[in-house]
């Protein structure tokens, strides 16, 4: 399974990339961020599905990409590009997936901001190659493993938060995530993009650069629910009179 979330917000886009790949009883890992960047053109881009598919579907995606025959002065005509690919590998595999018992599982979170682009844009692309954008209400997105890790980001996450907390909220997302889930886990790729800045930061955090702030939040959880009333708790549990 996989772990990967963007937010779009005001400012930009920020997004998590475990990198935690099983196979069978086998774990390994391998990158799930591909990002491309080239004077006024920034993109970025996370997978989840079948590793196999994924892997044809980006080769495909680089070197159609490096060969400039189609043009990609907009995130969405990129969005179309990867649609292309996949749709490619979809009529040169899914037949022999299916006879082997295998789903065509992809999906792909797409996003970034090019040359004719006026503000970043984040993109959903389904198996089928279709897509949907997103942003507005619900401005973030998680492919992959995503039940554990929305409750907070439902909670906390608007367009309008700050870099750092969204930033923030996305790991406390991954750490729900990986401690539910075996088949998600560090180290994690994390990206962010500033609005017109044309320029992607990344960096690989493991699990003992990032251990500290995931044991403060559970100590800060812990404290919270102690200090919650205890009001509707005491209709079935009367607390015992001290002697």
């Amino acid at each position: 399974m996989t772990y990967c979330l963007a937010i779009k917000l005001k400012e930009g886009i920020v997004g998590i990339a475990d990198t935690r790949i099983t196979s069978g009883t086998e774990t390994t890992n391998g990158k799930k961020l591909f990002t491309h960047q080239e004077g006024n053109n920034s993109l970025f881009l996370m997978t989840s599905g079948l590793r196999s598919v994924r892997d044809k579907a980006l080769t495909y995606f680089k070197e159609v990409l490096a060969e400039k025959s189609e043009p990609t002065d907009k995130i969405y005509k990129v969005v179309n590009l990867f649609s292309k690919q996949i749709k490619l590998v979809a009529k040169e595999d899914k037949a022999s997936l299916h006879e082997a018992g295998l789903d065509f599982n992809i999906q792909t979170l797409i996003g970034g901001q090019m040359e004719g682009d006026a503000e970043p844009k984040l993109f959903l692309i389904y198996p089928e190659g279709n897509w949907i954008e997103i942003g507005g209400t619900t401005p973030f997105m998680i492919i992959g493993n995503s039940g554990y890790g929305k409750p907070i980001l439902n909670r906390s996450i608007t367009k309008d938060v700050s870099i750092p907390f969204a930033l923030k909220t996305g790991l406390l997302s991954f750490d729900s995530t990986r401690v539910c889930a075996n088949d998600v886990g560090y180290p994690i790729d994390v990206f962010v993009y500033e609005k017109d800045s044309f320029n992607i930061k990344q960096h690989r955090f493991e699990e003992k650069n990032l251990r500290q702030y995931t044991e403060q939040w559970a100590a800060i959880l812990k404290e919270g629910i102690n200090d919650m009333s205890e009001e509707w708790v005491n209709v079935l549990h009367q607390p015992k009179k001290k002697k």
